[in-house]
């Protein structure tokens, strides 16, 4: 009954096969951590065992090479790389936001100046009289 009242709602509207298409490839990153985290915290509350793997009915081609493979020693080393990457990343941001308000304050203060200046000189526009 839900089910029939919001297709009522929406006017039995679905979307065609290039609207999903075009979602999935528009958004194909935020898919793939919304599933990397799904199954992290399916394994967390004990949901999956560790060597678990749920396919849609989606092909995949199986590529076993050195570089594509990942251990658990390779994933840490992984881990731990962005880790360290993140804190320079956080660094450069600071400055960055450093310098932009220290960029905002002297065109400020340049705006003030030119204000006095033209007030002490009696250009300053007046009201309409």
């Amino acid at each position: 009954m839900a089910q029939y009242r919001g297709e009522w709602r929406i006017g039995r509207l679905a979307p065609d096969h290039k609207t999903i298409a075009d979602f999935r490839k528009d958004n194909g990153a935020a898919i793939r951590k919304v599933c990397a985290k799904f199954g992290a915290l399916c394994r967390q509350m004990g949901l999956l065992q560790t060597p678990s793997v749920a396919i849609d009915g989606s092909k995949f081609k199986a590529v076993n090479n050195r570089d594509r493979n990942f251990t658990h020693a390779k994933m840490a080393r992984r881990m731990a790389h962005i880790e360290q990457s993140v804190g320079p990343y956080l660094h450069q941001l600071d400055s960055a936001d450093r310098q932009e308000q220290s960029e905002a304050i002297s065109i400020k203060s340049m705006r003030i100046k030119e204000k006095d200046c033209s007030a002490e000189a009696g250009d300053e526009p007046s009201g309409g009289a």
